[in-house]
């Protein structure tokens, strides 16, 4: 069964937590900022055992090197191991950055259709799915309880204004395809979010 997801503000990116699931992190140096945030809401740093990024982008991933360094596994879809890397070039061009580069051979490699069965060998009833408008190593995970995890695909009341992209609009026709009751996007307003209530770790 799947806990409630506590949403994880402690920077510029929406982190959630569903059961030992992380979904995204924020960027270097912000780990002890996450485990405050943890504290807060009465999750102990023990709970987090995945990481699941949403995509690539630098304000994604950040912490997930300094994560896996923890115990923490990473869950990768087949289609994002090429983009590990992306942001390894960005992040080297600040020297102060405490950025740990991703080892995606320690990584838990699945396909999205594969996904609902690990979910399930983790406690989450739900599943992963590849969407690339926002960016070609795009996922989103949709839970069957309604709750949809997008990172930063571009909000669905927007599509009006995208007539022409062919693959954003396939995005939501997957989404919204299940029975999604909250989105819960990356940067959103807090009026698209549904926040749950902390549970004990699976």
């Amino acid at each position: 069964m799947n806990s409630s997801p506590i949403k994880l503000k402690y920077g510029n990116t929406n982190t959630y937590l569903i059961g030992s699931l992380l979904v995204d992190t924020d960027m270097p140096g912000t780990l002890p900022a996450l485990w405050r945030e943890m504290k807060k809401n009465d999750v102990s740093s023990k709970c987090v055992k995945f990481v699941f990024a949403t995509h690539y982008h630098p304000d994604h991933i950040g912490l997930v090197g300094e994560l896996m360094q923890n115990g923490v596994k990473l869950v990768l879809l087949e289609h994002q191991v090429a983009y590990v890397h992306s942001a390894d070039a960005i992040f080297a061009r600040d020297k102060h950055s405490s950025f740990v580069p991703i080892d995606e051979k320690k990584a838990i490699v699945i396909s999205a259709e594969e996904s609902r069965t690990f979910l399930a060998e983790i406690g989450i009833e739900g599943e992963i799915v590849v969407t690339k408008s926002h960016s070609p190593d795009g996922a989103a995970l949709i839970l069957d309880d309604g709750n949809a995890f997008v990172g930063d695909l571009e909000p669905r009341e927007f599509l009006g204004g995208y007539e022409d992209n062919k693959e954003l609009r396939e995005d939501w026709d997957t989404i919204l395809s299940r029975n999604i009751k909250a989105i819960h996007y990356g940067h959103a307003n807090d009026q698209q979010i549904t926040i749950g209530t902390a549970s004990d770790c699976i």
